[in-house]
């Protein structure tokens, strides 16, 4: 298998960029890639604070939609990638920041709405196209981003928002120009690795332990419901449109 990021460390800080042309959509595997590499950086000793960002038209489209359209069977893989992916970021014990451009949809809300801080380019643009896709999933992690009404506004017409209307919600700490934004992570990154590991790792589980309700057990309960999708006619007519580039018939 290719391998769909690369990652470096320097002064306390990984920077993991996610690079699989053309649009960061991963399979089952590349998924569990990502999660895999995650914990591992959280348990690295060199690493006080985790930068991910990526390469590409945008961010991340989320699962591979192809993959699954011709193998629906393999949604439970996916599932799991993408929980495990999501985990590793919520519960990681170090920061994570996430720098985002272009697309920001599926999977990859799952990773923005896991983190801890977001960065974001002025071309960024946010979306939960999983109505339209035949599934479900990511909105316990979008609701931790936007309020509620916002959320399922988004969720139930598809419809996207830009990086001025995120940040106007408080989504994301900065919005910078595109050729800004990594460095711009690091900067941040960098104030954070100045601190006490000991006490940013007690930080972020105390916040962590503080929140309303438990992440992971409110995705599960999703993914539940994206088994259920699966069941129906109208997800697989969803998928095969997106595939052959035509309306849904319903």
């Amino acid at each position: 298998m290719t391998a769909v990021f690369k990652t470096t460390i320097s002064d306390g800080i990984a920077e993991m960029i996610l690079d699989h042309p053309p649009v960061n959509a991963f399979d089952s595997a590349g998924w569990m890639s990502v999660a895999a590499e995650i914990d591992a950086l959280g348990d690295n000793e060199a690493v006080r604070v985790i930068v991910i960002a990526a390469e590409g038209k945008g961010f991340c489209a989320g699962v591979d939609i192809k993959e699954l359209a011709a193998h629906p069977e393999r949604i439970v893989a996916v599932n799991k990638g993408n929980y495990e992916t999501f985990r590793a970021i919520h519960q990681n014990p170090k920061p994570v920041i996430i720098a985002l451009h272009g697309f920001v949809l599926g999977g990859g809300i799952g990773m923005a709405g896991a983190a801890d801080i977001l960065v974001a380019s002025e071309c960024v643009r946010f979306g939960v196209p999983e109505i339209d896709r035949g599934a479900m999933g990511g909105g316990a992690h979008l609701q931790r981003m936007f309020p509620v009404q916002k959320v399922r506004y988004m969720y139930f017409t598809g419809e996207f928002i830009d990086a001025a209307e995120a940040y106007r919600l408080g989504a994301v700490e900065k919005v910078v120009p595109k050729d800004e934004l990594r460095e711009t992570a690091r900067e941040i990154a960098a104030k954070i690795a100045a601190k006490s590991p000991a006490m940013v790792k007690l930080a972020k589980e105390a916040l962590t332990g503080i929140e309303d309700g438990n992440l992971e057990d409110k995705y599960r309960w999703e993914q539940g419901f994206t088994l259920e999708a699966y069941t129906v006619g109208d997800s697989q007519e969803s998928r095969d449109a997106f595939v052959e580039k035509r309306d849904a018939k319903f």
